[in-house]
């Protein structure tokens, strides 16, 4: 055999051998690809209920909210009737006369005029009215006897100069108890009434102040 045919005897058997590799790798790296599906099975029954879980722990206080709107305020409603008369404060109180219409309350606080006649109008009551002897004689009796010189009495004449009715607005037409000279206005400014001990009148400004008494109506039956 010449030296060329061996050459080509050579080289088929390489390609043939490289021919062979070549197959054998391509069916390895077929196998490494190959992929393995997983289909799930049917579902189950479902198990049994399990024991009560332990309680958490509270959890922190949450924020407060934010307050409502203020409603609107009402109107305001009708007067009510006059209550029986309240128990007053024992500093305040001299004591107590009744008769058979009529209870007087004598007040140890000193105020002016208006005052007072607001202090008995609040209470039920009005200043006092003595619109006869028997009930003059009687104040005087009484703020004599606790100790008093004067008393502030419902008598004025705040409307008109000259004119005095009593706090309920009637005029003194029956009965009146002025001292003399009295009632004379001094330094124009005299509009009020005071009782002195001894029962008489005497016309005072309505500024000062002093002790008073109220006079409230009986509940009669």
């Amino acid at each position: 055999m010449n030296s060329g045919l061996f050459l080509l005897v050579f080289l088929i058997g390489l390609l043939f051998l490289s021919l062979l590799r070549s197959g054998e790798s391509q069916h390895i790296a077929d196998e490494s690809c190959s992929v393995q599906i997983v289909v799930p099975g049917l579902k189950g029954e479902p198990g049994e209920k399990g024991e009560k879980g332990v309680p958490g722990r509270l959890g922190k206080v949450g924020p407060l909210g934010q307050s409502g709107p203020i409603g609107e305020k009402g109107q305001k409603g009708a007067m009510g009737r006059h209550g029986k008369i309240g128990p007053v404060g024992l500093k305040a109180v001299a004591g107590v006369r009744e008769v058979e219409n009529k209870i007087y309350l004598l007040v140890k606080e000193e105020k002016r005029y208006t005052d007072a006649h607001e202090y008995c109008r609040d209470r039920g009551g009005l200043l006092i009215m003595p619109k006869d002897e028997a009930t003059n004689s009687l104040i005087a009796s009484y703020i004599s006897e606790a100790g008093l010189s004067r008393v502030f009495i419902g008598v004025n004449d705040l409307e008109e100069e000259g004119q005095f009715v009593f706090t309920d607005g009637a005029p003194l037409l029956t009965f009146n108890k002025w001292r003399n000279g009295e009632p004379n206005n001094a330094y124009d400014e005299e509009d009020c009434a005071e009782m002195v001990s001894s029962g008489g009148w005497n016309d005072v400004a309505c500024h000062i102040t002093m002790y008073f008494v109220c006079e409230f109506d009986k509940d009669v039956p």
